[in-house]
């Protein structure tokens, strides 16, 4: 049987790393080197959970030269939408979600890894 838009939403909701992804990208665009020096999970694991938001249609990425920029997708249903305030809601209380907030806030200030 195959999975429907809001069975690859919930799938890609139901993974620690990728509901951490979806949180950050909410702030702003992120390339990979980034993600991983909030995530602290190696490259390649980084790589494959991006591709799984990716299929699910909730980020979207750009290259330039080298690197690869994620982004949050826009919303195209209500179901996505809901799912995104749920972020922003339904986790605000989440400490883990808050240090990779922080984190990633540092980074931005020190310039981070990947060329803008």
């Amino acid at each position: 049987m195959a999975a429907t838009p809001v069975d690859r939403m919930f799938r890609a909701f139901s993974d620690p790393t990728r509901l951490r992804i979806v949180h950050l990208l909410r702030e702003r665009e992120m390339c990979v080197g980034d993600l991983v020096s909030v995530l602290h999970v190696p490259q390649a694991t980084t790589s494959r959970h991006l591709a799984y938001l990716k299929r699910a249609g909730l980020i979207t990425s750009r290259k330039n030269s080298y690197w690869t920029y994620y982004t949050l997708a826009a919303a195209k249903t209500s179901f996505h939408r809901k799912l995104i305030e749920c972020v922003d809601t339904c986790f605000r209380d989440v400490p883990a979600l808050a240090r990779d907030k922080a984190t990633a806030e540092r980074l931005r200030a020190a310039g981070g890894c990947c060329p803008r």
